[in-house]
């Protein structure tokens, strides 16, 4: 189920690739231990205009969104797995933060063909 979805400034992408993100992310999530392998998606949205105060620092926002029903304790093991996989990439001069968000399992609909 996780959906990570990974905001970044456009500007990594002279630093690290697109599919080292994803993957860092999917790791992470992998080794949380909550989630089987088939069941996490990711997707990037890189960010051409931000800034971070006064600055154009670099940033990287991953949200993991998950259905509701874990623990305070397993959101932030997920949080934490995450994190240290994307700090693995070894980037400087960046913001890196981990959000994990609860979907409502009632209010949640889902349809494959």
């Amino acid at each position: 189920m996780p959906h990570c979805i990974i905001d970044y400034s456009a500007t990594l992408v002279t630093k690290v690739s697109p599919k080292a993100l994803l993957n860092a992310a999917y790791i992470g999530t992998l080794n949380s231990q909550l989630f089987i392998a088939d069941d996490i998606k990711g997707r990037l949205v890189p960010f051409q205009h931000f800034t971070s105060g006064t600055s154009q620092q670099d940033f990287i926002h991953v949200v993991i969104k998950i259905l509701s029903g874990r623990t305070n304790k397993q959101r932030k093991a997920l949080s934490n797995a995450v994190l240290t996989e994307f700090t693995k990439l070894s980037l400087s001069s960046i913001s890196l933060t981990v959000e994990v968000v609860e979907i409502e399992k009632y209010s949640y609909s889902k349809m494959v063909n």
